[in-house]
């Protein structure tokens, strides 16, 4: 008889405790997956609501400016991440495919979180 452990979903790791790490992250996975889209919303520490694509490995803000620098992190820390969603790569504006989230963004930490 098999028990609902058998299928239970793997466990994200925890947040890093740096929000440039936790983006860091995030740029690793996309370069696995090329044809995904992950999109994030949330606060900057000033109170202000951003949206941010990472893609093929790089973080591209939509709402605020960002240094040209791409060692710098696209967030300020203290910014808060509320959501994130999982889109079909690459976006084609007015036609975009959602294909998990909004979630946490914790669930996007391991690669089975792209499929």
């Amino acid at each position: 008889m098999n028990s609902n452990a058998d299928f239970a979903l793997p466990v994200p790791p925890p947040l890093p405790a740096k929000l440039s790490a936790l983006l860091g992250q995030l740029e690793a996975l996309s370069r696995e997956r090329p044809d995904r889209v992950l999109r994030l919303q949330g606060r900057l520490p000033c109170g202000e609501v951003f949206e941010l694509l990472i893609y093929r490995g790089f973080s591209s803000s939509t709402t605020h400016p960002t240094a040209y620098d791409p060692d710098q992190s696209a967030l300020a820390e203290g910014s808060e991440i509320i959501s994130a969603t999982l889109l079909e790569g690459p976006i084609k504006p007015g036609d975009e495919i959602e294909l998990a989230g909004p979630a946490p963004v914790e669930t996007f930490l391991l690669s089975q979180g792209w499929d």
